[in-house]
């Protein structure tokens, strides 16, 4: 007879006009072994190489052209002195990317479709338009980092709205791409970050940092006054909230047995193991960008005023050319960084899209829908500063703070439903666990908050200003109020509880 322990949450019976992050011929079929059992089975490199793909999509976020300028900052201005907090900052990531993976395989739904069984109507709105604020804004600067790289590779020749345009037809090899299935889909975004691995480790073995000073960066915690902006940002751009919705689709890529404990479990400890391999892979690239840039300008006046724009020109300066000059390794580093992530933004826009408003759109309406959000508001961002680097660069504040204040709405949403018993079964998280994740919750949106409130002291003037400013913060902290209430009260999850008729696992 099934335990109350064994009782799992029977979410992958929808109904059919229900939206879907993968019809069941997209997923990729997972061979059995001992199929009749119904413990973990034992482990396998066959099914981990079969369960490998959903964590490198994901890891992508912590690769995008956002990424890359917080790390050649932090390298310049604060030297090798940051890398233990980027270490546990890709930790704390690899925290919260484990919990969407965990709600999207125990439940066999996606975050932003949990969100729309959890909160109401007008809750639900809320939410969606932040997410996708937050998706436009991550996208603009992965589209830009784009444009900066093919400007760069193109001598100048195409500027930064002809940029904008190449990386706009991105969609379209996602969408080519998808037509042949998700693996294939997946060894693209392989060569990607095979390619971000290459030009930065080339770039690092040209300008040869000091292993030493990398070893007690890494090892040794070290934090002074002047490098706290930095510090901040390393570890306020390690959460995309975009991602988070992401990676709980992603993993449903893959077909689970969840009718049986132990494949739900096997599914976990895969997806755990990839995760962390991936997370390592692009904690190690970031490392190799920092590490450069903390060589080449760390202690130099022109540390403060190196960005994406100018990054490649100082380098070129500072090292020459020699058989491929360092200009366009660089450049080519950061075309694969923004065109993978800003293919992945537009795969997380159609999750969002689909899963908060259920909509049953053909992927390619949904795909130029999601694309054209971010497009047009970057085109005008591009015609507007291709021209300024110091315009742009304080545009790219801006966007980091458009990301920061977006941070609780997927983090408050993924913590509750992780903790629920009505939606994870038995998989829900224990009260370490949850008491971890929250902490490290508070820890970010604290850390976030320093930086939000930094800004605004230096940018918010006038009357009318500041009056704006000031009502939004006051409905923005009584919504998070209402989200965090909102997970330690029964929800809508009534109706998903198994009857006693089904609740059991063979």
């Amino acid at each position: 007879m099934p335990t109350e322990d064994n009782r799992l949450p029977l979410l992958s019976d929808r109904d059919s006009d229900q939206d879907v992050a993968y019809e069941s011929d997209e997923k990729v079929h997972i061979v059995g072994i001992d199929e009749g059992s119904s413990g973990v089975p034992p482990f396998s490199w066959k099914k981990l190489w079969l369960f490998t793909g959903p964590g490198f999509l994901m890891s992508i976020a912590f690769l995008d052209p956002g990424n890359l300028e917080g790390d050649l900052q932090a390298g310049a201005i604060a030297g090798y002195s940051l890398l233990w907090l980027l270490m546990w900052a890709t930790a704390i990531g690899l925290l919260v990317q484990l919990l969407s993976a965990r709600l999207g395989v125990a439940t066999g739904r996606h975050l932003a479709e949990l969100c729309r069984e959890e909160y109401p109507t007008w809750a639900r709105m809320i939410l969606w338009v932040m997410t996708e604020l937050a998706l436009i804004g991550a996208d603009i600067q992965e589209v830009i980092g784009s444009a900066i790289a093919i400007k760069i590779l193109s001598n100048g020749a195409l500027p930064l709205w002809a940029g904008v345009v190449i990386t706009a037809c991105d969609c379209f090899i996602f969408l080519f791409l998808e037509n042949y299935g998700v693996r294939k889909l997946e060894a693209f975004f392989a060569v990607l970050i095979a390619t971000m691995a290459v030009s930065f480790a080339w770039m690092f073995g040209q300008t040869k940092p000091s292993g030493t000073e990398l070893l007690l960066g890494v090892l040794i915690p070290k934090l002074s006054s002047k490098t706290i902006k930095q510090a901040v940002g390393v570890v306020g751009c390690i959460i995309m909230p975009h991602n988070v919705f992401l990676h709980s689709a992603l993993v449903q890529s893959r077909e689970i047995d969840r009718s049986k404990k132990g494949r739900v479990q096997e599914a976990l400890n895969y997806y755990s193991i990839e995760s962390a391999v991936a997370l390592f892979v692009s904690f190690i690239i970031n490392v190799f960008v920092t590490t450069v840039f903390a060589k080449a300008f760390y202690g130099t006046e022109i540390a403060d005023s190196i960005g994406l724009v100018n990054a490649g020109e100082y380098l070129q300066e500072k090292f020459g050319g020699g058989l491929f000059p360092i200009l366009y390794i660089w450049a080519i580093g950061l075309l694969a960084a923004g065109q993978s992530s800003t293919i992945t933004g537009t795969y997380a826009g159609q999750f969002i899209m689909g899963g908060f408003l259920n909509l049953r759109l053909k992927k390619w309406l949904r795909a130029v829908i999601t694309r054209s959000f971010a497009i047009i508001p970057t085109m005008i961002v591009a015609l507007i500063f291709d021209s300024s680097e110091s315009a742009l660069d304080e545009l790219n504040e801006w966007l980091n703070v458009l990301q920061s204040i977006q941070i609780p709405f997927a983090l408050i949403p993924l913590l509750c439903l992780v903790s629920k018993e009505q939606v994870m079964g038995s998989f829900k998280i224990g009260s370490v666990l949850k008491t971890v994740a929250w902490l490290v919750a508070i820890l970010v949106m604290l850390i976030n908050g320093y930086l939000l409130l930094d800004f605004f002291s230096s940018e918010v003037t006038g009357a009318i200003f500041t009056s704006i400013v000031f009502a939004f913060t006051g409905g923005y902290v009584v919504f998070i109020i209402y989200l965090v209430s909102r997970g330690f009260t029964s929800s809508a999850w009534r109706r998903f509880l198994p009857s006693k008729q089904t609740q059991g696992i063979e």
